[in-house]
This record gives structure tokens, sequence and C-alpha cells, in this order.
């Protein structure tokens, strides 16, 4: 396994808005392609789904490399790292941290290796059997400090059967939300937990097969997208072509939130193209709560495509009246205090000309903790709007997520504690609208009970024993 440069990457924006997914994932097998470079950029089309760090494996057939540091998969990865990454099938991953703590230790893919060979793996999701499954570890194997080197473990160890049985044994014990691929030297394999809480794709290549997180990473490395990798599906891939097995009954409850915020615009879920479903939600959204306004604008970028349908479902005209710096993010320079101070505006500049005078309505995607919106509402005033009606293309967010996305806790999510009314004179909007649960549902085209809304709701699908649940809790256990 190689390593970096060891760098950390920091956090601009202490009180970031956004919520952070667990990862991003991909998978190829392609006799005769340069498959590390398809895993580059098949990560790179996921890199809004994981931040923190990035890895690559690969395998010419006898021996597995795995090449994974912190940062984003550009600063990771150049031409003579992925010159030396050789093979004919490869797997990739870009993280969030979920479990475990945020350094190179936790990095993905993670590598086992035993006396008859060695596997790869990444995952996307969150398990919440992790302490109970690791009870089950050799002693000495591992000191795993994350659901995913738990899984990886599990999965080498048991070596007296194929890597595809023992996977269709193991898998059925594994609970929480994994959408999971990963390799020994000569295969490809990936499968979705029964309640295919994250996305996973199969597509074809003219050359062979690829498995990734999004359909819009299919799309960069020209794959033709086939179908959806089933809930409760173990597919292999290898010289034989693709086959598939089912290891649980499909008990479907795909996360809403992918709709929302986490997947790209340009990802189709079950059918329906993302950027379609939020447009759709903006429309909803302005006849639930419709507001007199000169100007429609959406906070940058996730607000766009939910805004652009208010305008044209209300009439208001759009327009462009927050300029985001596309270079601000993720630094390798700590901010001072003074540029902390600043907050948002490090991200974000209202355009005083289009503004000036006007009375807003400005569309965000989702409202956790309030701090970005309520510096917007401020910086909007400043620049002389005379009002500033909020509306959110999301319900409130008032639980946590167990399932692969690392939002607050209940009692840092404004909405676990304050009522809308209260919400709005947080923020000192004039006004604050959130589409309704049912409005948001619908526009999925998909019915409630195929969705997992506990974050809006607080029904989880899968029972969470709060003892073995915890981003640190293999940390503290040791």
């Amino acid at each position: 396994m190689l390593k970096g440069d060891g760098r950390l990457s920091q956090d601009l924006d202490p009180d970031e808005r956004a919520p952070k997914d667990a990862c991003g994932v991909f998978g190829v097998w392609a006799p005769g392609e340069d498959v590390s470079k398809l895993t580059y950029y098949g990560l790179y089309a996921l890199q809004h789904r994981g931040q923190e760090s990035a890895g690559i494996a690969v395998s010419e057939g006898t021996r597995i490399l795995v090449y994974k540091d912190m940062g984003l998969v550009a600063q990771v990865f150049d031409e003579s790292v992925l010159g030396t990454l050789k093979g004919h099938l490869a797997i990739g991953h870009c993280r969030y941290s979920t479990t475990g703590s945020s350094v190179w230790e936790n990095a993905q893919p993670t590598l086992s290796s035993t006396d008859v060979g060695g596997l790869a793996l990444a995952h996307n999701g969150n398990l919440i059997n992790t302490a109970e499954l690791a009870l089950r570890l050799t002693p000495g194997t591992t000191r795993a400090t994350t659901d995913t080197e738990v899984l990886t473990t599990l999965l080498a160890q048991d070596r007296t059967r194929s890597v595809e049985d023992a996977a269709a044994e193991l898998l059925p014990q594994v609970k929480g939300a994994y959408s999971l691929v990963w390799m020994d030297e000569t295969t490809l394999y990936a499968a979705r937990d029964p309640q295919g809480i994250r996305p996973l794709v199969l597509g074809r290549l003219e050359r062979g097969w690829v498995v990734a997180s999004e359909t819009a990473a299919l799309d960069i490395v020209g794959a033709v997208f086939v179908r959806e990798i089933e809930p409760g599906e173990l597919i292999t891939i290898d010289e034989r072509g693709v086959r598939a097995r089912t290891f649980a009954a499909a008990q479907p409850k795909g996360c809403l939130f992918e709709y929302v915020y986490l997947a790209r615009p340009d990802t189709t879920i079950a059918g329906r193209g993302v950027q379609a479903t939020r447009v759709e939600v903006g429309r909803r959204l302005a006849r639930e709560h419709p507001a007199d306004a000169d100007l429609v604008i959406p906070t940058p970028e996730s607000g766009t495509p939910a805004a652009i349908g208010y305008a044209e479902q209300s009439g208001i005209p759009y327009g462009q009246g927050l300029v985001k710096n596309s270079y601000v993010g993720r630094t390798f320079i700590q901010p001072s205090q003074t540029i902390r101070q600043l907050g948002i505006r490090l991200k974000l500049n209202p355009l005083r000309e289009v503004i000036q005078g006007k009375r807003l309505v400005v569309v965000d995607d989702s409202i956790v903790r309030g701090n970005t919106q309520r510096a917007i509402v401020r910086m909007l005033r400043e620049a002389g709007a005379t009002e500033v009606h909020v509306r959110i293309s999301s319900p409130p967010v008032a639980w946590p997520c167990f399932y692969g996305i690392d939002f607050a806790t209940r009692a840092e999510l404004i909405a676990g504690s304050l009522s809308v009314e209260e919400i709005q004179a947080s923020l000192g909007a004039d006004s604050l609208g959130y589409i309704s649960l049912e409005g948001l549902t619908q526009a999925t085209t998909l019915p409630a009970e195929r969705l997992c809304r506990a974050c809006f709701n607080g029904q989880y699908p899968i029972a969470v024993d709060h003892d073995q649940v915890g981003k640190y809790v293999l940390e503290t256990a040791k």
C-alpha cells in the first residue's frame, strides 16, 4: 500500500452549511484499458460525495496495489502516480468520514492481505452494527476504527470458500446502509444493502464493466448505463462476464436526501433525472409558499434548480443575485480568526446592482444549523434588499442520519428544537417556507414507502441501537 505526502486539508468555513455524505465509490473491470485513469475520472465525477480523502486500488492479476491520501482527487493523484497503477481492474473511493476519524489510516480503499491473497474494499454508507461485527474479528488481525475496515477484514479472513460465497454469507448479517465495491487479484465485486439506501449503478464499456455511486460517473468514462444494482444484490465481474445473485430480500428505502442535495443534478435515480426532480420541487414550493416579490435568486449552486422551478411557477423573474467563488471550499492553509469571522463572504458575494431595492425570494436546498442562511440574509440586506423571503426545497431537517450522511446531532440541528416561526426569526428573514414532505416525495415520482425519509420525520427503516452507533464507536472502544 502506497501513501502520498500526508497533507491534511482543512475546511475553510468552520460553519460549513452542507451535510456531508459518506463517500463515492467506483469500480472497473476492463482488460486492455487504462483502469487507473478511468477510476480517476470516475472519482472526479463523484468528488461532491466525499472531499476528505481519495484512493485507488488496482490489480494486474497477481497482486493488489493501493494508493491513497488525504485531499481532493486532483490533489492525491497526478500522471506519475497513475502511471504506476497498472492492471485490468480497479476500485476507487472518495471519502467523508461517518465512522472513524478523518486520517490517512482511515482513507479507502482498505486492504487486507492473507496467505492466499488480498482483498481491497470501498464503501458508501454507514453500518449500524459495527461494534457487534468487530467482535467477530480474529484477535490481532486489525485495529479497525471504521466499519469499512471491519467488513474488509471479515471478508478476507474467511478464505475457506470463494470471496463471492463468503460475501453472500456475511452480508445478510450486516445492518445499515452500504453500497460496496471490492476486488481480489482477478475479480470485481459489488453489493447493495437490502434497503438500497445509497445508490449504486452498473455500466458497460466497450471492453469491460463499471460500477459507480452515480450515473454521472458512468457518463464521464464513456460507459453506457445498464441498470441499478438492486437492493440485496451481489454482483461478480470477471472474464466470464457479470453474474448476479440475491443475498437478501429487497426492501427498497432509497435516501430521499439524494434528490435534495447529495446527488449531482446530471445523475439519474430510479429512472428520473435529479435536475428534473429539483426543478419540480421548486414549482411545488412556489405553490405551497408563494411570495410577493420582485426577484427569485438561488443560493449557488445548491438552490439553482429549485429556484428555476419557483420562478417558472410563480412568474417572478429569476436572477443571479449571489456570486460564488468556485475556488473556495477546501484549503491547506489554516484560516486566521479574522478570515473565519468573514464566514460566508469567502464563498458568496452579493451583486448589489441586481438586488438593491428589490424584494427577494432566496431559494436554498436545506437548512442544517442555519449559520449560512443567517449570514446570507444579513448580507443581502446590507446590499440593499428591501425584503428577504427564504424558501427551502426540503422539509425541516430535524433528525440525524445513521445511514451515511454526516448530519449534526439532533441538538445541533436548528429544526430539532425550533419551530418554523422561530427559525425565521433566527435567520432574520421576512418569511420562511419549506416544501412539505408530501410535496418533495411526490416530486420524485416514487411512493413514500420506497423512500427513507428519516431525517425529516424520524421514522428509521432500520432500527438503530444507539450503543452500536457513533462516528468514533470503534475508537472509543480501544
